[in-house]
């Protein structure tokens, strides 16, 4: 086990003096190092050095922001080996896909240090004139999950620094290991205080959620933590972005080629080994085409080699956690005791590491745990239809609404069905696409706000209406 990691406040590393606790590499179950939990007075020196740095970074010429937001980008790829080495060692993924979320971190930065912030117009007439502006909203608290560490703190972030505000990151106490690395990159090229890093679990989050200083918290997780948040926020009236819960679904459309959609199918659901809060979760099939997908689905199942991400065969890490391994286990044995059946995989192979086989169970449907719940992990249930009717009813039937999708070769009757589902994004022969200039954000209790695009920027912002009477 190496050496205790710190903090970074105000540009300086600093210990926590809370609760000491171990990061777990989930391929071995060894421990990669010690940290210690923020106290909430160390919390609170973070947010005061973020609000005393945002009275200079709001001022920052807007050329100038943009500039450095691209040197972090550069310090980013120069890291890159570093940082998708740190992702493997503390989330698992396999090396490649690592290397890919280190790449897609550093694009994300520069496409919102491009984005231009508007000022609109909106009248100019013989008895007025009004216009528009965007100011930052003050201290940005950010609290990310343990799926995506890299790419998640850099959604978070630079969208706060691009539109001037100041930061205060909480990572993932299983996973903290590539924020406090980001966050050191990054003060290494903005000015102390403009991104503080500060670890803890319940008792910090529950102290940024309902922090006087902060003036937003964007917070990527599970819609308990979500509501929770929530309520902590509505003393202050803070601003949220909450990136909550997803189930979803994809429909199959009746006489699809199966061939062309199985391996696109595949990779949407068990992306990040099904750890993807946009992945494909519920599939539903034509009875006519069931086990024919089921068959095709579980041959590519079959090929993965489940191991390290860092062995160079390996094309299927671990789940990340021991909570999460008993969840997805508990949730295949409770399909399995209510009559599903268990196409491949369902097992946990022996040894070391919190390996799960990539998973496909039929005979299942709506009202099995299995279906309903969202098992975040390498498990897929595969739901006959009779009638697209029936499938929509199913696919529309919970509480999450994050994405969905169709697929098949009638795109008229694709996009038709696509209006019908009830989620923030339907894919039509995709899912779990998530690209910097679309915005993303769920429905019903998968969440409040978007992320991305120009609409996610601006949930940065307070728009101010300037109003001239001539």
């Amino acid at each position: 086990m190496t050496t205790q990691r710190s903090m970074l406040i105000d540009g300086s590393p600093v210990i926590g003096t809370g609760d000491a606790f171990s990061v777990i590499n989930p391929a071995t179950e060894d421990a990669i190092c010690q940290c210690n939990m923020a106290s909430v007075e160390q919390l609170d020196q973070a947010v005061s050095a973020a609000r005393r740095a945002f009275a200079t970074w709001r001022q920052t010429p807007d050329a100038e922001r943009c500039r450095l937001m691209h040197r972090i980008a550069d310090r980013l790829e120069e890291n890159a080996d570093e940082l998708a080495g740190i992702i493997v060692q503390e989330q698992g993924k396999p090396l490649a896909l690592a290397q890919m979320e280190v790449g897609a971190a550093a694009a994300w930065t520069r496409y919102n240090a491009d984005l231009e912030i508007p000022e609109p117009l909106l009248e100019d007439s013989d008895s007025r004139h009004v216009s528009a502006c965007r100011k930052p909203l003050g201290v940005v608290a950010s609290i990310t999950p343990w799926n995506w560490p890299l790419m998640i703190a850099v959604w978070h972030i630079m969208p706060a620094l691009r539109t001037g505000n100041t930061v205060v990151s909480k990572p993932s106490g299983l996973t903290p290991l590539n924020t406090l690395r980001l966050v050191e990159l990054i003060n290494e090229v903005l000015p102390s205080g403009v991104v503080n890093v500060v670890m803890g679990e319940a008792e910090i989050g529950s102290a940024i959620s309902a922090h006087e200083d902060i003036d937003k918290v964007i917070f990527t997780g599970s819609t308990s933590t979500g509501q929770h948040i929530m309520a902590n926020a509505s003393g202050t009236l803070k601003r949220l972005t909450l990136e909550l819960g997803g189930n979803d679904a994809a429909i199959v459309l009746p006489d699809t080629d199966l061939d062309a959609v199985a391996e696109r199918i595949f990779d949407t659901v068990f992306i990040n080994m099904g750890q993807t809060c946009s992945a494909l979760k519920r599939l539903y099939v034509h009875e006519g085409q069931y086990e024919a997908m089921c068959s095709r689905l579980a041959e590519l199942a079959e090929r993965q080699k489940v191991g390290d991400g860092f062995a160079p065969d390996t094309t299927f890490g671990p789940v990340q956690n021991a909570d999460q391994h008993r969840l997805v286990s508990a949730l295949v044995e409770d399909a399995r005791a209510h009559g599903g059946r268990i196409v491949c995989g369902g097992e946990a192979p022996h040894g070391p590491g919190y390996f799960y086989s990539p998973t496909i169970v039929a005979d299942v449907s709506n009202g099995h745990r299995l279906v309903d719940e969202e098992q975040f992990g390498p498990v897929l249930p595969v739901v006959a239809y009779r009638d697209l009717e029936h499938a929509v009813s199913m696919a529309n039937d919970g509480a999450f609404g994050l994405g969905g999708s169709v697929w098949g070769a009638d795109l008229e009757l694709a996009n038709h069905l696509a209006t019908q589902l009830e989620c923030g994004t339907v894919w039509i022969n995709n899912h779990a696409e998530v690209l910097p200039n679309i915005p993303f954000g769920g429905s019903k209790m998968s969440g409040v706000g978007v992320e991305f695009g120009l609409e996610g920027l601006l949930e940065y912002t307070q728009l101010q209406v300037i109003n001239s009477r001539k």
